[in-house]
């Protein structure tokens, strides 16, 4: 059997694409940036970076499967440069050296960022969306890379695209942005909440939909990886009934938590620290990030569980993590 090639196995979803994998039999090759390791799986690695054509092509020569899922997901950063070097011209690069060598199939992991929600109803593939409606250079660059997937694709090279919503479990090690939710809110440093909503999904069925995907999925096609659409207000609800911690009551306006983030980002600019909620998070919260995964359903026989359930593995794993 050829290797499988993945990127970003040493970060949350990554994690859990290669150690599904692994367990279904496939000898996994994973691409690791120099001095990072995969914890607790046993596998195969080798060094290279998104950004470095060369390394990406000796890391791919031989497999027969690609599941792109690096990417540099943060909320703020200084250098917004090394975001797009990464989700956009690194997808490029990935895909380029996956054709050149010959790869049966690239599963590329985009977010449900890039899909369109309107204003009443839920967000699907369907829905028009354009880069004008990506708020920040996380969402614009991972709009930018799926056009990149979506370019191989109908050049006739065989890319399926999964849209993941809000991934929430276990091994979320740095925290990701929504596993940071989890973390704030056991730590008591969530005194209030804004009216937001989010697709909340197991990472474990994150991971499953992606192999569901390179198994059934049409290249060139986009499927929405979520689960439940809740409010912010009942996903802390969920957390302190699971947690036996008492949830926040105070719903600020929109407006002050528009100055707060505008406050910290400004203040993140001149420190060099990330802000607790940085101005382009807010604004990304004004639309609820609620979607449809029908699609899938249908077409992949994609079938998650509750919301939950992944809210019970993301408590219990911080907590034994010392909410780290």
């Amino acid at each position: 059997m050829k290797p499988t090639l993945v990127t970003g196995a040493s970060g949350f979803v990554g994690w859990h694409v290669a150690r599904l994998l692994a367990e279904r039999g496939h000898h996994i090759r994973a691409v690791v940036r120099q001095g990072s390791k995969v914890p607790e799986l046993d596998i195969e690695t080798v060094v290279g970076d998104l950004r470095d054509a060369e390394s990406l092509a000796r890391a791919v020569a031989g497999c027969g499967l690609v599941f792109h899922v690096a990417a540099d997901y943060r909320l703020w950063t200084r250098d917004s440069r090394s975001m797009y070097d990464s989700n956009v011209d690194g997808t490029r690069n990935m895909l380029a050296s996956a054709q050149a060598a010959g790869v049966d199939r690239v599963v590329y992991t985009s977010t449900v960022g890039c899909i369109g929600v309107p204003k009443t109803g839920l967000g699907d593939e369907a829905q028009p969306c354009s880069l004008d409606e990506m708020h920040g250079d996380y969402k614009r660059s991972k709009f930018m890379g799926e056009q990149v997937a979506l370019e191989f694709a109908r050049g006739g090279f065989p890319v399926v695209i999964v849209n993941p919503t809000a991934p929430m479990g276990d091994h979320d090690f740095k925290p990701t942005p929504t596993g940071q939710i989890v973390v704030d809110f056991l730590r008591g440093a969530m005194p209030a909440f804004i009216d937001t909503g989010l697709n909340v999904v197991s990472v474990r069925d994150v991971a499953l939909g992606q192999l569901l995907a390179c198994e059934r999925g049409k290249p060139g096609e986009r499927y929405i990886l979520g689960a439940e659409n809740l409010t912010l207000r009942q996903i802390l609800r969920q957390l302190a009934e699971i947690s036996g911690k008492t949830a926040p009551t105070i719903e600020l306006p929109y407006f002050v938590a528009w100055i707060a983030g505008a406050m910290g980002t400004l203040t993140a600019n001149v420190t060099g620290k990330p802000p607790r909620a940085s101005l382009e998070t807010v604004r990304m919260a004004k639309t609820k990030m609620w979607a449809s995964h029908e699609k899938a359903a249908r077409e992949l026989g994609y079938a998650p569980g509750p919301a939950r359930e992944a809210l019970v593995d993301a408590v219990r794993w911080f907590e034994q993590k010392k909410l780290r």
